[in-house]
């Protein structure tokens, strides 16, 4: 038998995840990190942290699977995507603390570029201007950090995604490289050339040789030496494109939908990029020579906002509270929850705006705030469904993913709203699932996918039960909570 280690690296923990060959899980390992917030809309990790939450969940999934590190065939990573960290390359330690993808600190700066560059990076990268990228969190920590600075000019700073800082941990200062969808979060990758852009490097005023060699989706690039055995590092994605791997959305056309910190609806679109006003084009892997595209909308907050319930309000104990309090009224009773606590990402794009719960009134109770936060989940991923469609996608169904998606209200909620099939997998750790697949490819545990597709199996389905008339009177009021949130900061400002 063998067997595929899968780092899977989130934003609030660290995973680490072994599947045998028949894609079965055998041994998992978790461990939460700190999340640092030093003003209001900063959001950062140590990366010391995320690297010791790593390793110790690598030695509980080994520990549960009764296996050694030499039992591995190959290790795939996937990650949180855009969080930035730069390290001296002479003793490995990072300048500063990992800005994380949700830190809205460069909002104003993105704001400035997309007024002067906004066209130039949309074709270029599949972008568009937001703090949510990499570029802009490097170029802050060059202009405030100075040690990054003076270390840039002497050659010994280095850039990297999540992806990038694993694999530099692992092979002990070895190999500085990050697979291509990474790479197309940064907002310096040429989605074209699939290589970093001389242009806009310039244009952020990064120097070219901080950054990792770009390289293809599943490979062989280097060892783990740093685990006590030599296990090939053989696949790596993003977390949102491993997820779409991990569902086996190979076709064009195919789209998954992953329930996570926040939501991230992404189109398998083929070989070539595709745009549509309001989403953004990443690429999703690159196999060999062959270079896949998606069209994605990102939705900042999904699972944190009932996170939130939990932690900020006490309405619920646990995050498996929410389905039974939001099932135990027969409707939202006129309350709408605008779930814009990092802003409001696709199609909206707005850094300004803040969360908002509307229509309460004396009759409200907590389950109507509970249906309202479940509800908002499903409406925010219609705002880019749509988009999807008007762009002239297909979409015959969605596979979903990820913690919310074992909530059985909100998937049929989410089935209502679009008007198609809600798929649930039988292995609902897609993203994990995607990295070692593409790990596995390389040493051929897998042979083909073909042979991936087969063992892709459905767990449930839910279909649509709710007429049209009443989802869209529904969502026609989410619209209108929607427009009242936008740009709160800036309205109040004096």
């Amino acid at each position: 038998m063998s067997y595929v280690l899968s780092l899977d690296e989130g934003t609030t923990s660290a995973r680490a995840i072994i599947f045998n060959e028949k894609a079965e899980i055998v041994g998992l390992g978790q461990h939460e990190f700190r999340q640092i917030y030093p003003q209001p809309g900063w959001v950062e990790h140590d990366p010391e942290d995320i690297w010791n939450a790593q390793l110790a969940s690598i030695d509980d999934a080994l520990k549960m699977a009764s296996l050694s590190i030499s039992d591995i065939s190959a290790i795939g990573i996937t990650n949180q995507r855009e969080t930035t960290i730069l390290w001296d390359a002479k003793t490995g330690k990072p300048v500063y603390n990992a800005i994380v993808w949700q830190c809205r600190r460069t909002a104003q700066m993105a704001e400035e570029y997309a007024q002067k560059h906004k066209e130039l990076i949309k074709k270029k990268t599949g972008l568009i201007p937001d703090s949510y990228f990499s570029a802009f969190k490097i170029k802050w920590i060059l202009d405030n950090v100075p040690e990054a600075r003076n270390l840039a000019n002497q050659g010994h700073l280095r850039f990297g995604t999540i992806d990038s800082f694993l694999v530099w941990k692992l092979t002990e200062g070895k190999v500085h490289v990050t697979d291509v969808s990474n790479a197309s979060r940064t907002m310096l990758m040429n989605i074209h050339t699939l290589q970093w852009d001389e242009e806009l490097l310039e244009l952020f005023g990064v120097p070219k040789d901080i950054l990792p060699s770009i390289v293809p989706s599943s490979e062989i690039y280097g060892y783990a030496t740093a685990l006590g055995g030599k296990v090939p590092i053989s696949g790596m994605a993003g977390d949102q494109q491993s997820a779409l791997f991990g569902q086996a959305c190979f076709e064009k056309g195919m789209v998954k939908t992953t329930y996570g910190t926040g939501t991230f609806i992404l189109v398998n679109t083929g070989t070539k990029p595709r745009y549509a006003d309001g989403l953004l084009t990443t690429v999703a892997w690159k196999i060999g020579e062959d270079a896949f595209y998606a069209l994605e909308g990102s939705v900042f907050v999904s699972g944190s906002a009932v996170q939130w319930l939990r932690d900020g309000l006490g309405i619920i104990e646990k995050s498996a509270d929410i389905e039974p309090l939001a099932t135990s009224v027969p409707d939202n009773g006129g309350v709408y929850f605008v779930p814009a606590l990092a802003g409001l990402g696709a199609p909206y794009w707005d850094p300004y705006a803040r969360g908002l719960l509307i229509g309460i009134t004396r009759a409200t109770t907590r389950a109507h705030i509970a249906r309202a936060v479940s509800e908002a989940i499903a409406y925010s991923t219609r705002d880019v469904i749509e988009v999807m469609k008007d762009s002239g996608v297909d979409i015959k169904q969605i596979r979903v993913d990820g913690g919310v998606s074992r909530n059985n209200f909100i998937m049929q909620f989410q089935s209502d709203m679009l008007g198609v099939p809600v798929v649930r997998p039988e292995i609902t750790e897609t993203t994990a699932l995607g990295a070692a697949f593409l790990a596995g490819l390389s040493v051929k545990v897998w042979k083909s996918i073909e042979e991936i597709q087969q063992i892709w199996k459905e767990e449930k389905v839910f279909t649509p039960s709710m007429n049209k008339e009443e989802s869209d009177k529904l969502y026609f009021a989410w619209k209108q909570a929607v427009k009242r949130s936008l740009n709160w900061v800036k309205d109040i400002e004096r």
